[in-house]
């Protein structure tokens, strides 16, 4: 892949990490992208490859995931910290105007960031999330990921995958492979494990039946231009929920994936469309 690799350090001094692609100084609009909640950068590259034609495209990996540090104090794994990183890394790189493009987490991490900085916000793209959500509906995802489970080869992390998370589905086969392998990281024993911190999950595992509701700060993206993905067989983002948000926000456009579950990995074709005709007004 066509990238180039950094690092910046947050404000209590932890050492994070971003790819970039495309020209640094290229005159369009950047792309941020910012992945789910136990993602890295790595599930970007396909798509941020594509679009880096055209403009440059950052892709950080959050604190405790990927090649970012983990935090020895669990408690930073917390909205209000990853907003902090989030600003750091725009104001490292003189970035003052972006669009963001979020997966799931990395999704409702952009839309309290549009609500709260929209004057920053070109644009945003929400992948498979919502301003609604139960705590509930993501237990066992947090449960299963609370706890490192290595895998002897990527055959049988596929199949745990598929056991523990039966929502999951692709397109092809390719793109569900490249999920898996963005999945998990090669230890020193020669095992797979799991590519975040499982201390990750702490903050979020004693909230087990409240709603989530992000509604009043959904409206309060007005007037961001908005692009919506929900996959067709997603459990996270309910048909009643993206039906809503269409009527909540009338100018957005909003685009099922068929015959895929949480969340679209956007090299589906229609994803790609859309990306494209959303970007080009912006």
């Amino acid at each position: 892949m066509a990238y180039t690799e950094h690092r910046y350090t947050a404000r209590d001094g932890l050492s994070l990490y971003f790819r970039e692609y495309g020209d640094p100084q290229s005159a369009a609009t950047p792309v941020l992208c910012l992945a789910g909640q136990f993602r890295s950068a790595r599930d970007f590259d396909l798509i941020a490859e594509k679009l880096a034609g055209e403009r440059r495209v950052i892709c950080p990996d959050l604190r405790g995931r990927g090649r970012s540090d983990f935090d020895p104090n669990w408690q930073n794994y917390r909205v209000s910290t990853y907003f902090h990183d989030i600003t750091q890394l725009l104001a490292d790189n003189d970035i003052r105007r972006i669009i963001m493009i979020g997966t799931s987490y990395g999704g409702l991490l952009a839309l309290i960031f549009g609500a709260f900085m929209p004057l920053s916000m070109a644009g945003l793209v929400l992948n498979d999330i919502g301003p609604e959500m139960r705590p509930d509906q993501l237990w066992g995802a947090l449960e299963y990921a609370s706890a490192d489970r290595p895998q002897p080869d990527w055959n049988s992390a596929a199949k745990a995958i598929m056991a523990n998370m039966p929502g999951t589905a692709y397109q092809s086969e390719a793109l569900f492979k490249t999920m898996v392998r963005n999945t998990y990281r090669k230890g020193t024993d020669g095992q797979l494990h799991f590519d975040w911190d499982v201390n990750i999950t702490k903050p979020y595992l004693g909230d087990r039946a409240g709603l989530i509701d992000l509604w009043s700060t959904y409206r309060g993206l007005h007037p961001v231009p908005l692009l919506a993905f929900r996959g067709e067989r997603s459990e996270v983002l309910t048909r009643d929920s993206f039906l809503r948000m269409g009527q909540e926000y009338p100018c957005a456009r909003l685009v099922t994936v068929a015959d895929t579950g949480h969340a679209p990995t956007l090299m589906e074709p229609e994803c790609i469309a859309a990306l494209d005709e959303f970007l080009r007004n912006l």
